[in-house]
């Protein structure tokens, strides 16, 4: 049997079906939909004359920046558009029905009984305050009619099904008692309750690590496979289009630009947009790195304000191509003569092969920060930051615990070393709960480190006193994941900016605001902003605001914790690309934390992995992904949806062990696709230097070194 993973392998044999499908295999036909949200701005056309269908059994991906309409879209095909929005026109054909001519009874019984649907935030949607076997069984009765008791039975089998494990106890724990991957899986346990015809998953794998990214999209098409049911998937994520969707369609602005089979859009797009979304990507294997610096392409502009209408091509005014015409009348989407399943909305698709998207570097003048860094002297040799057997433990215990025994603590760091050097990038990748966020938090002291030790420029930041760690803090900045939670609400955006420097004392008056300029207009940003408030603010642009406070005390050394998790692939560019032109012209030090290795890969001059609160695998990133030589490594890439399909991928079952019951032996070993037997589960690996790396790893042992074909991970 083939080791290709199901969703691959079936989806290659049915790609191109939809060109030629007959229309007793249409479920859903949806056609002009249009949708307008009613602001004091004015009215809003969320959704323009949207078209696309969907067949029995497919999966057709909804694409595009945040703002495109995706999900306003998919809420309108279920009718789930609330005031201040108004579905004003179109028809949304199921199975020969309008959705927009049924009954309110009519409708309940359409999205009960057909239809099905998994939330971004499965936080957010879950009950806090239920049971999750409690929530699956009211779905189950809502859908089927199912006494209590029944529903109560078939939820548990529903659980077992989506992959909950020991489900017939665990349907009586409450969400906050579930990783965030097995929340999803509950998501998509009450999704399809009714073993409904339609799924639709709006960014079900958005928050996720790879490694559990991976196991949900699995989980999905398997059971496109056993329920014979259509998913609508909406994601901003094109590696994980390519891997699970059987057709795509790119929206822009509200409305479908291209659509098409994923294999045939991918190889060879037709809309200068979907062109400009697949160069802002950044792959494993496309040949990019840290040896070159290379920054990638983006597309320069924002979308358009969708308040009133307009004559033009909604994207001419970002489109490296756009002429006279495009700017007269907006294209209709049209099937490609020449291109059988593929529809295009624009007047010059033959000639995107010639369209270039380009990133335009402009040197920043940062005087003020470059006169301090060049005052820090170099370090030689020496590392910027180190840290030695830095540690981080938790005491959860409660007086009972103590008083009968000694508890374990939570070991979320457990003895890690890192070194960087001047002017570098050192990624810190692995799953969630493995410690990377506490141990960035303990290397700048905003948590007290347990043991171990972390030096700056040969200071001992562990045991600074609190004026000195005052005072180090200006060197050691962090830009954290969350910019709408790490933004002060009630700042301008000007305020959030000054204030380090207000604390600080840095400056005058004049020197404060004129920095305060000068920062928004480094990050990519224009004095417009400066009044507005975070709310007011895209993602991205939050996130550039985020750079430009952690840059304004003039710091050494940024901690950069999962800078583009959840952005646009195209917003991902842009802030990549900033932060490479800020750490050339101002020789910055980063720590980047991220579970996105692409991202790793395109930006870091080192890697660390850590799994469990220790560092398993450390070393130049090409040497470590190049071939990756310990088997969390291996995982970890093999799961990443590229742009190129992975022949074989190696799917870790559950999730990181509870750190404070931690494994004896090696902590992976009960997960590890290569275990070679009772040696990993009695002995803690030691270190080895392979290629330039470091590996803790017993198949590295001289007497192991025929257990493993390492022609395999090439």
């Amino acid at each position: 049997m083939s080791n290709e993973p199901a969703y691959t392998r079936r989806r290659s044999d049915e790609s191109t079906a939809s060109a030629g499908t007959p229309p007793d295999d249409r479920l859903l036909t949806v056609s002009d939909l249009t949708t307008v949200f009613h602001t004091e701005e004015g009215i809003v056309n969320a959704v323009d004359g949207v078209d696309f269908h969907l067949d029995r059994g497919e999966i057709l991906g909804l694409v595009g920046e945040s703002g495109a309409g995706k999900s306003a879209t998919a809420r309108s095909v279920l009718r789930l558009i609330d005031d201040p929005g108004e579905i004003v026109g179109g028809r949304v054909d199921f199975e020969g029905t309008d959705v927009r001519s049924l009954s309110d009874e009519g409708l309940r019984e359409f999205r009960a009984s057909n239809t099905g649907m998994v939330f971004q935030d499965p936080t957010t949607t879950l009950n806090p305050t239920m049971t999750v076997g409690r929530q699956v069984a009211e779905a189950v009765q809502t859908a089927r009619g199912l006494s209590r008791s029944a529903a109560k039975r078939e939820a548990v089998d529903l659980l077992d099904r989506v992959g909950i494990p020991d489900a017939a106890a665990r349907a009586n724990d409450y969400p906050h008692e579930f990783s965030g991957g097995q929340k999803q899986r509950v998501i998509v346990a009450i999704a399809i309750a009714s073993e409904p015809d339609l799924l639709v998953a709006d960014e079900p794998t958005t928050a996720l690590d790879v490694t559990i990214q991976a196991q949900i999209l699995e989980l999905l098409d398997d059971l496109r496979e056993d329920l014979g049911m259509s998913i609508l998937f909406i994601t901003h994520d094109l590696g994980v289009v390519r891997e699970i969707c059987d057709r795509v369609a790119v929206m822009y602005a509200g409305s479908v630009v291209e659509s098409g089979p994923a294999e045939s859009l991918f190889s060879d797009p037709r809309h200068p947009y979907t062109k400009g979304l697949l160069a802002s990507i950044n792959s494993v294997d496309d040949g990019t790195g840290p040896a070159d610096r290379d920054r990638l392409n983006v597309i320069e502009g924002q979308m358009p304000d969708l308040t009133g209408t307009t004559d033009a091509c909604k994207y001419a005014d970002r489109c490296p191509g756009a002429t006279e015409e495009c700017r007269e009348a907006h294209p209709d989407l049209e099937p490609v003569p020449t291109d059988p399943g593929r529809s295009v909305a624009c007047y010059r698709h033959e000639h995107v092969g010639e369209m270039a998207y380009e990133y335009d570097h402009e040197s920043r003048s940062l005087s003020w920060q470059t006169d301090r860094a060049d005052g820090r002297g170099d370090a030689g040799d020496e590392p910027v930051v180190e840290t030695e057997g830095l540690v981080k433990h938790f005491d959860t215990s409660g007086p009972i615990e103590r008083f009968l025994g000694d508890p374990e603590p939570v070991r979320a760091v457990d003895g890690i070393d890192i070194e960087i050097d001047a002017g570098s990038t050192v990624g810190l990748v692995g799953e969630s709960g493995c410690g990377k966020s506490t141990a960035a938090r303990a290397l700048l002291r905003l948590i007290e480190p347990t043991d171990g030790s972390v030096t700056y420029r040969e200071t001992d930041v562990t045991a600074a006193g609190s004026d000195e760690l005052r005072s180090l803090r200006r060197d050691l900045q962090i830009v954290f994941q969350d910019p709408q939670s790490s933004l002060n609400p009630r700042r301008t955006v000007r305020q959030i900016v000054r204030r380090p420097m207000d604390l600080h004392g840095i400056g005058s008056q004049g020197d404060r605001a004129d920095r305060v300029a000068e920062l928004i207009d480094a990050v990519g940003l224009d004095t417009s902003h400066l009044e507005r408030y975070p709310h007011e603010l895209s993602g991205g642009q939050q996130q550039r605001v985020g750079i430009a406070r952690a840059l304004a005390v003039n710091p050494e050394v940024i901690v950069l914790d999962e800078p583009v998790s959840g952005l646009d692939v195209s917003v991902q560019a842009q802030i990549l690309n900033l932060l490479a032109d800020l750490q050339e012209e101002l020789d910055l030090v980063y720590l980047l934390i991220s579970h996105d290795l692409s991202v790793v890969e395109h930006v870091c001059d080192r890697v660390a992995v850590m799994y469990l609160g220790q560092i398993v695998e450390h070393g130049p990133t090409e040497a470590v992904f190049d071939p990756p030589y310990h088997p969390y490594t291996e995982s970890l890439l093999s799961a990443i949806p590229g742009l190129e399909q992975n022949e074989e991928r190696i799917v870790l079952e559950g999730n990181v062990p509870d750190p404070s019951n931690v494994p004896s032996g090696c902590r992976f070993h009960p997960r590890c696709p290569r275990k070679i037997g009772e040696v990993c589960e009695r002995e803690d690996p030691t270190d080895h230097a392979v290629d330039g790396e470091t590996i803790g790893c017993h198949l590295m042992r001289e007497e192991y070194a025929d257990e493993v074909d390492w022609g395999s991970v090439d």
